[in-house]
C-alpha cells in the first residue's frame, strides 16, 4: 500500500483523505520514509518519524530496524539526534554563490563538501518584498535549504538568512622587478591575474616582497595595473607566509577603528557584584611564551569529615563578559572572528590587545575580574558538588609548564620554592584524585604527538620539536575539563540556553570501515549501536609497542567524527561525557564567552548576562563559530606546510625517513616525522607494476606481485620537487614494496573489485 507525501515541511505527511483510510497495520515504504526525512530535516528523529506516520507498538520497533538498515547501507547518517540522507545538505548551510541560470536565478554550492560526489547546486530565493538580504555572485551566505522535486534542476532551494562580509579589494602577490626595470605582481592564487605596478605606486616594495595591492580597473589592452598598499615582508619570513594563509582563508586580521576605540574606552572592572578572592593564591600555568592568561587554579584538601580523602579544586577564568557586551562593536567583531588563530610566530586574536593581553589577562600580582568554579571531589575522583562565583582575584604567580613540573620533581626556583608546599603540591595531590575519575570514565586515549616549529629571529624555520608531555600539562587539561563539565551541568539544570561542545560517535559507515580494516590485522571490533571509547582503547592497547601501533592509531583517529558547537546536546564521545561546554578560554573562543554570559544570567551574577535576543540566535552562532574553528585549523596547517616547504627547498635530492600518511588511487601521501610535513608520491612513479587501491586495507598493491604500501608504513623517500608558496612537495619512493598484512585475502578481494570496475560500462582502469 502506497500513499503520496504532500511535501509540507511539518506535521503529518498524509493528506486528510489518506489519513481517514489508513489501517492500523499500515507501514510506510522505505521511499516514503526517505522522502519525509529529506523534506523535514528539523523533524527527522525516530520519534518524529513514528509520530508522522502514526506508528505505535510493534510498528515502532519495525521502524527502528528499518532506520538501522538504512544507516548500515550508507543511505542515512545520524547527525546529533536527527537522521539525514548521506550527502544531503544540512537545513542551515553556508553557501557560495557562483552564477545564474538561464532565467537569471542565482545559483550556489555549499562552502564545505558534503559526501564524495559533485557538490549539489542550490537555487537562491530572493525576498520579493525587498526586506531580506540581497546577495550577488561571489557572495558567501548563510541560508536555510529545502530539497526540490525537480530532477532536471537544482537539488535544493535556499532562503538567505545572512550575507557574510565581503573581502576588501586588496589582493596578495609577490613584487617582482623584471630585467627591463618594470614592476609586476606575481599571483599567489591561481585565479589571480598578473598585474603591472607603475613606479609612483611602488610604495617602497622590493623584489621578492609579499605585498597587498589594490587592482585598478582592467583596460581593454594589456595587463591590469595596481598600486602597492602594504609591504608585508620577504617571502622567506614567517610573517609573509602566515599572511598568505590569512588572506586565503578570509581571516579578519585588522580591527576596525570603532572596535579599537571601544576597547580603549573600557574601564577596569570593580568589586561591584563580585566576591573578593584576592587573598586566594590562585596561579596561572601556561606555555613559557604565552602572552595572555585566561585560567588560574588552586586546590586544597576537603576538611569535611563526610568526604575523607577528598579535595576542593578551584578554577578561575578571565571575566571577558565584563568588558565585551552583546551587540557592541567589540562583540560583533569577536563573533565574526569566532576564535583566535595561532601561527608559529604570530597570533590573530579574537579580541584587541587592550582586552586580551591587558584587562582580561590574569597577570601576576594584579587585580583581575574572573568567573570561578569551586568543585568538590571524593577520593575516587567523583565530583560531589560545585558552585560558580563572580570574583575579583589576584594571581599569586605566573608559571610555565616546565617550571612548575621542575618544582614538583625536586628542582624549585626562586618563584616556585616559596609556594611549593602551599600551592603546587596540593594541586598535584588533587590531580592524582582527578586522574582516578578520568580512569573510571575511560575517554579515548590516542597517542598522537604534537610538533612545534621553532623559528629563527628572521622568521624562518630553525628546527621542529616534539615538546615533552608533562604532568603539568595533564593537570591543567583535567582541571579545565572538569570546569567545562560543571558549566554545562549548571546551565542545563537552570534550563538556560547554551552552546555545547559536542562530539558524535563514529557513524555506522565509519565503524564498519574500521572493522573491515582491523580484520585485515587479525583484530576485531564488536558491533553495536552504542560504541564506547573504551572499545577503541582496547584495540589501541592490544597494538601498543607493535609494528602497526602508529597505523592503528591513525585509522582509529580517522574513524572519529569532528567536534563542533551546537545548542542541542548529544554529549562528547571522545571525552566520554554526557554534557560538555567550553567555558575556560573566553579570551580566544567566542563559544566560551556565550557560556559565561549564560552563567551570569542563570545565576544572577550581575550585568553582562545572555540576553533573550542572543539566546534565540544560538543555532546560527553555533554554525558560524564551528566554521571559524575549521577555518583557523586549515590556515594554521597551510602555514606550517609553507614554512616547512620553504625550509626544505634547498634540499632537493636529499633522502628522508617518512611515514605513509594517506593512500589514494592516484598515489601516496607521505609525512616526514622529523618535520611534520606532508608530500605526495604519484602512483605513476611507483614502478612498472599496475597498482590497485584497496580502500579496506588502506593500501596500494601491485597486480602482478601482490606487494605494495600501506597507511603508516615507514619508508625512505627522495625529495624531487618543492613549491614553497603552495606548501607542496613531491617525493620519489626508494623503499621496495612489501607483502601486506592479511595480503592473501585482501589481494584477491581488491583485485576482483578492480577487475570488475574495469569491465563495467563507462569505467576507466588506468595502468601505471
Amino acid at each position: 500500500m502506497a500513499r503520496r507525501i504532500t511535501g509540507r515541511s511539518h506535521g503529518d505527511p498524509r493528506t486528510a483523505d489518506t489519513r481517514a483510510k489508513v489501517k492500523d497495520d499500515y507501514r510506510p515504504s522505505r521511499d516514503e520514509i526517505l522522502r519525509y526525512i529529506a523534506e523535514n530535516p528539523d523533524r527527522a528523529g525516530k520519534r518524529d518519524i513514528a509520530k508522522a506516520f502514526a506508528l505505535r507498538g510493534d510498528d515502532r520497533i519495525w521502524l527502528k530496524d528499518i532506520l538501522r538498515d538504512l544507516q548500515d547501507e550508507g543511505v542515512l547518517t545520524k547527525e546529533r539526534k536527527r537522521l539525514a540522507r548521506v550527502g544531503a545538505l544540512p537545513h542551515v548551510a553556508v553557501l557560495d554563490i557562483f552564477g545564474r541560470d538561464g532565467d537569471g536565478i542565482l545559483l550556489a554550492h555549499p562552502a564545505e563538501s558534503v559526501g564524495t560526489g559533485e557538490p549539489p547546486v542550490v537555487s537562491i530565493r530572493v525576498s520579493r518584498s525587498g526586506n531580506g538580504p540581497a546577495p550577488g555572485i561571489g557572495d558567501r551566505v548563510l541560508a536555510k535549504t529545502f530539497p526540490t522535486d525537480d530532477p532536471s534542476g537544482p537539488a535544493y532551494t535556499g532562503r538567505v538568512m545572512k550575507i557574510f562580509e565581503k573581502r576588501t579589494d586588496a589582493v596578495l602577490g609577490v613584487f617582482r622587478v623584471l630585467q627591463d626595470g618594470t614592476f609586476r605582481i606575481e599571483q599567489v592564487e591561481r585565479r589571480q591575474p598578473e598585474l603591472i605596478v607603475d613606479k609612483e605606486f611602488q610604495n617602497g616594495a622590493r623584489n621578492g616582497d609579499l605585498v597587498e595591492v589594490e587592482p585598478a580597473r582592467a583596460s581593454r589592452y594589456g595587463l591590469p595595473r595596481a598600486k602597492v598598499l602594504n609591504v608585508l615582508g620577504s617571502l622567506t619570513s614567517e610573517k609573509a607566509v602566515s599572511m598568505i594563509a590569512i588572506h586565503a582563508h578570509d581571516i579578519p586580521h585588522i580591527f576596525p577603528a570603532d572596535v579599537i576605540a571601544e576597547s580603549e574606552a573600557v574601564k577596569p572592572a570593580t568589586l561591584d557584584h563580585r566576591e573578593d578572592w584576592r587573598d586566594l593564591p590562585l596561579v596561572t600555568i601556561d606555555p613559557a611564551d604565552a602572552k595572555d592568561h585566561d585560567d588560574a587554579v588552586f586546590a586544597t584538601p576537603d576538611l569535611d569529615e563526610k568526604n575523607p580523602g577528598g579535595v576542593i579544586a578551584t578554577v578561575a577564568i578571565a571575566d571577558v563578559a565584563a568588558y565585551v557586551r552583546y551587540g557592541t562593536a567589540l562583540d560583533r567583531e569577536a563573533l565574526k572572528r569566532g576564535n583566535s588563530v595561532y601561527f608559529p610566530d604570530r597570533v590573530v586574536p579574537m579580541l584587541p590587545e587592550r582586552i586580551s593581553n591587558d584587562l582580561c589577562s590574569l597577570r601576576e600580582g594584579q587585580d583581575r575580574p574572573a568567573l570561578a568554579v569551586r568543585m568538590t571531589f571524593s577520593a575516587d575522583g567523583h565530583k560531589i558538588r560545585h558552585s560558580f562565583h563572580r570574583v575579583m582575584m589576584k594571581s599569586a604567580a605566573k608559571l610555565a609548564y616546565p617550571q612548575a613540573q621542575a618544582a614538583i620533581d625536586g628542582v624549585p626556583d626562586d618563584k616556585t620554592g616559596p609556594i611549593l608546599d602551599t600551592v603546587l603540591k596540593p594541586l598535584w595531590d588533587a590531580y592524582a584524585i582527578l586522574k582516578r575519575g578520568r580512569a573510571g570514565r575511560q575517554p579515548l586515549e590516542l597517542d598522537l604527538p604534537e610538533r612545534k616549529i621553532m623559528l629563527k629571529p628572521d622568521g624562518t624555520v630553525d628546527r621542529v620539536i616534539v615538546p615533552e608531555r608533562l604532568d603539568a600539562h595533564k593537570l591543567i587539561e583535567e582541571f579545565m575539563i572538569q570546569a567545562n563539565v560543571a558549566a554545562a551541568e549548571t546551565l542545563e539544570a537552570k534550563k538556560q540556553a547554551l552552546v555545547y561542545r559536542v562530539h558524535d560517535a563514529p557513524s555506522l559507515a565509519k565503524q564498519e570501515s574500521l572493522r573491515e580494516f582491523l580484520q585485515t590485522l587479525g583484530l576485531s571490533l564488536a558491533r553495536g549501536a552504542q560504541m564506547r571509547p573504551s572499545q577503541f582503547n582496547g584495540i589501541l592497547e592490544r597494538v601498543r609497542g607493535a609494528d602497526n601501533e602508529a597505523l592503528v592509531n591513525e585509522v582509529v583517529l580517522r574513524s572519529q567524527s569532528q567536534a563542533e558547537y551546537s545548542p542541542g546536546n548529544i554529549g562528547h564521545f571522545g571525552l566520554n561525557l554526557r554534557r560538555y561546554a567550553h567555558f575556560t578560554s573566553p579570551i580566544r573562543r567566542y563559544a566560551d564567552l556565550i557560556v559565561h554570559r549564560g552563567l551570569i544570567a542563570a545565576l544572577g551574577l550581575g550585568p553582562g548576562g545572555l540576553t533573550q535576543e542572543e539566546a534565540a540566535r544560538l543555532e546560527d552562532v553555533a554554525i558560524l563559530i564551528s566554521g571559524t574553528e575549521r577555518r583557523a585549523m586549515a590556515a594554521e596547517r597551510d602555514t606550517v606546510d609553507r614554512l616547512i616547504a620553504a625550509y626544505l627547498a634547498e634540499r632537493i635530492d636529499d633522502r628522508f625517513d617518512a611515514r605513509i600518511s594517506g593512500v589514494t588511487k592516484s598515489g601516496l601521501f607521505v609525512q616526514l616525522p622529523q618535520y611534520g610535513a606532508d608530500g605526495f608520491i604519484p602512483v605513476s612513479t611507483l614502478g612498472g607494476d599496475y597498482y590497485i587501491y584497496d580502500e579496506t586495507a588502506r593500501s596500494l598493491f601491485g597486480e602482478r606481485s601482490g606487494k605494495g604500501y600501506q597507511l603508516a608504513d615507514h619508508v625512505e623517500v627522495r625529495l624531487v620537487e618543492v613549491a614553497p608558496m603552495a606548501g607542496a612537495m613531491r617525493f620519489e619512493m626508494l623503499t621496495d614494496p612489501k607483502p601486506l598484512p592479511g595480503s592473501t585475502r585482501s589481494f584477491h578481494k581488491a583485485k576482483g573489485r578492480a577487475r570488475a570496475s574495469q569491465t563495467r560500462p563507462g569505467s576507466r582502469g588506468r595502468r601505471r
